[in-house]
């Protein structure tokens, strides 16, 4: 197993592992969990099943935020044109009803849409914590692998049960090929 202690003066940031597969990092993943850790977080090249599980994540909010975007706008669509057409300024247009519902539909449905998509990205964005234009992680050489092949679990310094030397252990237990400091 291979260490690495950082020099810089900054503040500790974390304690960042790196571990060899996917079935490693579950496994890490699955341990730091059991020890009571909150703040960290697993970074993999791609998705990996049971990664979720064994980190005990929640289902998303995001889901419920993109809904209730989609009933705003259809409910704001199809309430602006009710009120626009059968009472503010009712208009006879070729005999029909003032009130027409099946014509409101394509301007309900593009809304609805149009609404949803905003609640989906201001929402991931919103959740995600982002903007976020640096991320300390981003100081380490190796975390650069995370786009390509490496698996690595960070836990950070501000999570209440964090300590240097037990946080390191742990993942040493844990298989890791490579644990680093990670400062400010």
């Amino acid at each position: 197993m291979e260490s690495q202690q950082s020099t810089h003066s900054d503040s500790l940031h974390g304690i960042l592992a790196e571990f060899r597969n996917p079935k490693e990092l579950v496994d890490a993943a699955r341990k730091v969990e059991q020890s009571g850790y909150k703040k960290y977080d697993a970074y993999t090249p791609f998705p990996i099943h049971g990664l979720e599980k064994a980190m005990n994540l929640k289902d998303s909010p995001l889901g419920w935020i993109v809904f209730l975007h989609g009933l705003i706008g259809a409910g704001g669509a199809l309430l602006l044109m009710i009120w626009t057409m059968g009472y503010d300024y009712p208009m006879n247009i070729s005999g029909k009803p003032y009130i027409d519902i099946p014509s409101f539909i394509p301007v309900t449905f593009e809304l609805t849409i149009l609404l949803s998509a905003f609640g989906a990205t201001f929402g991931m964005l919103y959740l995600n914590g982002l903007p976020k234009f640096h991320n300390p992680l981003f100081n380490s050489d190796r975390f650069d692998k995370v786009t390509d092949d490496g698996f690595f679990i960070g836990i950070e310094s501000d999570d209440a049960l964090f300590e240097r030397e037990k946080v390191k252990d742990l993942l040493e237990e844990a298989g890791a090929s490579h644990i680093e400091e990670i400062h400010d």
